[in-house]
């Protein structure tokens, strides 16, 4: 015990660094907390918050449970369709960006501009290039749908070049001493190593993209944003509770679905 307390004693005192280090932070913290500023809040804001929770626990059970067009549940699917289709689309065309993105795959310099070109396309809100897109295609699901997949592509790439770079490369090797065609070696050494990586990846990414396709639908990129915002507008909290109360459950679900998938795709 007492060579421990030696050692510890021993050990050299950063308390400039860990000081300096302190200061920063503490500066950070007030600076941003000057940003804050809570006078804006006023009695309208605190009742229409309070409408709010109230709406969630009394919600229009008439417009949760229907299966129209408007009915929460159509919406719901409607949403879940955007954010399946939006994830597809982005993990197709990420592929071939990654294996150009991996430094071991194709040369650096290749690997350098690809890598700038997914951050250029990481940079931009999903909400920018929803806006982009309902200019383009008008309003509806189809721009949700192309806005998740092109927001999908910056991070699914990137995830998907980490997996490409921990490839193990003997295996490569060993099919290559045997005398494998370079088809059988992505057959037998690439793709079984990256499926269930890539899979996770994407099953990781419809979760996230599932939120967005929510979001989106603020903008008329289709989901159950639109009839979420219509309703705040129109004051009709008992529809704005039924709404979020769906959505509440429908994330519940996906992440414990999600979660089970990707656990056993990750540990087999």
């Amino acid at each position: 015990m007492n060579h421990i307390e030696r050692k510890l004693a021993a050990a050299p005192k950063n308390y400039t660094y860990i000081l300096f280090i302190t200061l920063i932070v503490t500066g950070l913290f007030v600076w941003s907390a000057t940003a804050v500023n809570v006078n804006g809040i006023e009695v309208s804001g605190l009742a229409i918050a309070k409408s709010i929770v109230s709406g969630i626990f009394t919600p229009d059970l008439e417009l949760l449970l229907s299966f129209n067009t408007q009915g929460v549940a159509y919406l719901l699917v409607e949403t879940i369709a955007i954010a399946f289709l939006g994830t597809l689309i982005g993990s197709i065309l990420a592929i071939p960006l990654a294996f150009l993105s991996a430094s071991n795959i194709v040369p650096k310099p290749i690997a350098f501009v690809t890598r700038l070109f997914l951050i250029f396309i990481r940079t931009v809100p999903a909400l920018v290039y929803g806006l982009m897109f309902i200019r383009v295609t008008g309003p509806g699901p189809f721009a949700g749908v192309l806005t998740i997949g092109l927001t999908s592509i910056g991070m699914l790439a990137k995830l998907y070049v980490d997996a490409i770079e921990n490839l193990d490369t003997s295996i490569l090797e060993s099919l290559t001493s045997i005398g494998c065609t370079t088809f059988e070696k992505i057959r037998y050494g690439i793709i079984p190593q990256l499926i269930s990586m890539f899979l996770s990846i994407m099953i990781y990414r419809f979760d996230i993209n599932l939120r967005d396709a929510s979001v989106l639908g603020l903008v008329g990129a289709g989901g159950i944003g639109a009839p979420l915002i219509f309703a705040m507008n129109a004051y009709r909290w008992n529809e704005v509770g039924s709404i979020l109360v769906g959505l509440i459950i429908l994330i519940l679900i996906v992440e414990f679905v999600s979660n089970k998938l990707r656990s056993k795709l990750i540990n087999g």
